[in-house]
């Protein structure tokens, strides 16, 4: 078979570099633009700082977390504050400084989770506790850039449940700012690919049958694949046990 002329296969070649450049270039001002959304939709304050829910939930990943958590504990915002992300072998008073806080709230009212290792794994932790202790409502307490992800899986596997953001905004990560840091930039673009990533995972699993909230509990029986009860700990959570 003989081969098209030179002319002709450059042509081709072109062509196809062409298309390739044209795609790359389109999916990064794709990119481009949803990280601008995405920056905008960090949040910049707290809207709602004084509705009571049944739960305060913190993030584990910064001291400013655990501080704000335990300072709307004490404000009474809600009757529990529930830990997720803790490393085995952290006890509730050593997170929280026990110092500062009156032993008889820790004692109560403070439950630590030990099973989650990422933003999937503390929805997952959380929504398991939530479903357990019959609770409707949350304040979920996390650093102002890593909101958008948390709401993001939190509704996914808590729909019927009411979530008030509560972001924290810690001073090295410069949301305004951010084309002025290199670092902010890069922590925020790395978010922003999570968030991309989550909402892709989680509308494939929507089309599935039962979603992806078949795991945390199954109607009118036991909760499946939840935590056993030592991958919590508080004093509230060893009275069950007993």
């Amino acid at each position: 078979m003989n081969k098209p002329p030179l002319s002709v296969q450059h042509r081709r070649r072109f062509r196809r570099f062409r298309f390739l450049l044209s795609t790359l270039i389109f999916c990064a001002l794709v990119w481009a633009a949803g990280f601008i959304w995405y920056v905008d939709y960090i949040p910049k304050t707290v809207e709602n700082t004084t509705q009571r829910t049944d739960a305060i939930v913190v993030l584990t990943g910064g001291s400013e977390r655990l501080s704000e958590g335990r300072r709307l504990l004490v404000r009474g915002l809600a009757d529990k504050l529930f830990i997720s992300g803790v490393y085995r072998g952290v006890e509730v008073d050593e997170l929280l400084s026990v110092g500062k806080s009156d032993p008889r709230l820790i004692a109560c009212c403070v439950v630590l989770g030990h099973v989650a290792e990422n933003t999937r794994g503390n929805a997952i932790e959380t929504a398991v506790w939530m479903y357990e202790e019959g609770f409707k409502s949350l304040r979920i307490v996390t650093a102002n850039y890593h909101m958008p992800r948390s709401l993001l899986e939190f509704k996914s596997l808590m729909p019927d449940v009411e979530i008030v953001a509560h972001p924290v905004f810690p001073d090295n990560v410069k949301v305004d700012n951010w084309w002025r840091f290199p670092g902010s930039s890069a922590l925020i673009a790395s978010e922003y690919n999570k968030y991309v990533f989550a909402s892709l995972r989680n509308t494939l699993l929507n089309w599935l049958p039962n979603g992806d909230r078949a795991a945390l509990r199954s109607p009118g029986g036991p909760v499946k694949d939840a935590p056993d009860l030592d991958d919590y700990s508080a004093s509230n959570a060893a009275r069950k046990d007993g």
